[in-house]
């Protein structure tokens, strides 16, 4: 279940970051937004990004083996980057209209080799 727990938290954490991080260079096209200044779509994003905290550290810590949790450190880490890497690409795609390619495809199977040996003892 902490499993479970944590890999949820980190996908709601990241979905926050990515929305944080590349949300404004869509949400331009809004004609409210697009009168805003660097300084105000810089606190918006970081408004966005105090959320990506609220789940990113419970994930962490409930994740975490030293806290009872099923995952060592780099485990959560690697977990983190791909679930970034899903997070974004399914966000570039619905978006921003990016194409999903054979080379993104071959650069997921890589990914999920990185998980494995990461996860092998």
């Amino acid at each position: 279940m902490k499993a479970l727990t944590t890999i949820g938290l980190l996908i709601l954490s990241n979905t926050f970051m990515t929305f944080a991080w590349y949300g404004h260079l869509k949400f331009s096209h809004w004609n409210w937004f697009n009168k805003l200044g660097l300084i105000s779509i810089i606190l918006i994003s970081w408004g966005l990004a105090l959320f990506e905290y609220f789940f990113q550290v419970p994930a962490n810590r409930i994740g975490y083996k030293e806290n009872g949790g099923p995952f060592s450190l780099m485990q959560l880490k690697v977990i983190q980057e791909v679930i970034t890497l899903v997070v974004f690409t399914i966000f570039s795609m619905l978006v921003f209209n990016n194409r999903f390619k054979l080379n993104h495809l071959i650069g997921f199977v890589f990914l999920i080799l990185a998980v494995y040996f990461i996860f092998k003892d």
